[in-house]
């Protein structure tokens, strides 16, 4: 896979006329959203030079797959709207023509929302989702629509019903062999393949974490609430978030500061910081992942952290008894009232006929359709044990994070993203244990509803492949722990592109 060198990228850059200072930028792959919005506002770069070095990059590493709906004509258009704006003198937006990226069940106006399935391809939005609506008015150019796990249902992003490239799936950008992670597949494919600056995906149990672990990229899922709803394809109301996908923490702060408001933020001071080291999140890692792990918090530790031993019983069995059970429960009349609100033009029965991928058609037809869960000796009404989440496991769960970070005086937990490095590309990627176990860490504080951000760890030593570190903070701290990971990544620092093959 090749990628545009500084050089390369500086040379093709054109004058902006005799009252532009030229400057060379930085290639795209170094340059992030915060850097190529400083160089726009400066008139140093145009949108338009941007836009267009990002399209080459997209069509030129289509085997990704990372896209389903590359808009060039509407990009283009915007990206020259844009800098027109601005040679007319007018105040420089936040996003001041950045291009970015969106996940396809994220409503885009005019542009299809498929949420990954050949079961949506006819639907094409009349508005932009809120959360869309937010960067475009703040100046972002929307590149196009990224690819997904179907409907959101999956962590590995292997979907055989949308592809560019020969290989079926999202790939990752450090190795087309392994899955690009999910459910946001195509914009961690898109972001560590240098396709983008930025995007918009979501998350429901680790969808915008655990492709940035994968792809070196760094994400938010914020507090539950803190980002509208509205216009996103569902899985569970009371799980799911839209959450931003950047080339480092300072643009996923900015993109959470045009979504949500608030100031500019800085780096907290790291001998200040006290993070939770809590023992479940720490089993099941690979080789790789632990040395990754161990190394970065060595450099945490000397950078001033506090690192404080953490017990949390029943973390996970408490965690267990409610994720299934709420979003599967959830899941059937969420996808109804979506799928009639919107005017798709079709119901859920048409919708699970035309799912393409066999995990999640499976998923559909023995549990979101009949309301059941997973049983021992087959299947259960999903009812009993979604009123239990709701009335008693969940609560539980908040008090546990709540009573953890009051009592040992916590900005966050730190642990690794994902307890394993991305598997191989295949059919089997998508299985039910893979799923439990690439979830492990990030569904618990999906579940409790509070905030963590990812970002990367380093390369393992033996995959290459990156390697994610989350912090998952108090409901409601999500400017404090964006704080937290913007200093944590000037001490980890942030991963090199990939390699062209």
């Amino acid at each position: 896979m090749s990628v545009f060198r500084p050089l390369f990228f500086a040379a093709a850059l054109l004058c902006l006329g005799a009252s532009a200072q030229a400057q060379p930028a930085a290639g795209i792959a170094t340059l992030t959203a915060s850097d190529a919005v400083q160089q726009l506002c400066a008139g140093t770069l145009s949108s338009e030079q941007l836009v267009t070095a990002y399209l080459a990059q997209a069509k030129g590493k289509a085997d990704l797959n990372a896209f389903i709906t590359l808009d060039e004509a509407g990009a283009l258009k915007a990206a020259r709207a844009a800098d027109a704006g601005r040679r007319r003198g007018g105040a420089c937006k936040p996003l001041a023509g950045l291009p970015v990226v969106i996940k396809d069940n994220i409503q885009v106006q005019g542009l299809p929302a498929t949420a990954g399935s050949p079961a949506l391809k006819g639907f094409v939005p009349r508005a932009d989702a809120p959360v869309v609506a937010k960067l475009r008015a703040a100046g972002a150019v929307i590149l196009g629509k990224t690819n997904m796990h179907e409907l959101a249902f999956g962590v590995t992003g292997y979907n055989p019903a949308f592809q560019t490239g020969p290989e079926v799936g999202v790939r990752n950008a450090y190795e087309a062999t392994r899955v690009a992670g999910g459910s946001s597949s195509g914009n961690g494919a898109a972001l560590g393949a240098r396709m983008a600056p930025a995007a918009l995906g979501t998350d429901t149990g680790g969808s915008v974490r655990i492709p940035c672990a994968f792809n070196g990229c760094a994400s938010l899922r914020p507090t539950m609430g803190r980002y509208s709803q509205q216009g996103i394809a569902p899985i569970s109301h009371t799980r799911d978030t839209a959450g931003p996908m950047a080339q480092s923490m300072a643009d996923v702060a900015l993109l959470d500061r045009v979504i949500a408001g608030g100031a500019s933020l800085k780096p907290a001071d790291l001998k200040r910081v006290r993070l939770g080291v809590v023992p479940a999140f720490y089993a099941n890692l690979d080789a790789d992942t632990r040395a990754a792990t161990d190394a970065a918090l060595g450099k945490l530790r000397v950078a001033g952290v506090t690192l404080v031993d953490v017990e949390m019983p029943k973390l996970m069995e408490l965690n267990g008894a409610i994720g299934f059970p709420v979003a599967l429960y959830e899941a059937h009349d969420d996808m109804v009232a979506y799928l009639a609100k919107y005017r798709t033009g079709i119901d859920i029965a048409q919708l699970t006929a035309g799912i393409a991928s066999p995990d999640v058609k499976g998923t559909f037809e023995a549990f979101v359709i009949p309301r059941k869960l997973p049983a021992p000796n087959g299947t259960v009404d999903a009812k009993p044990a979604y009123d239990n989440a709701m009335r008693v496991a969940r609560p539980a769960l908040q008090k546990l994070y709540r009573d953890t970070f009051a009592q040992h005086r916590l900005d966050a937990l730190v642990f690794p993203t994902v307890p394993r490095v991305a598997p191989v590309a295949a059919p089997e990627a998508s299985s039910p244990e893979n799923f439990g176990a690439l979830i492990q860490n990030t569904d618990p504080g999906s579940n409790a509803g509070i905030p963590g951000v990812q970002l990367p760890s380093g390369l393992g030593a033996t995959s290459g492949l990156p390697v994610g570190l989350e912090l998952d903070g108090p409901a409601g701290s999500d400017r404090q722990l964006l704080a937290v990971g913007l200093a944590v990544e000037s001490v980890l620092g942030r991963l090199p592109a990939p390699k062209a093959k």
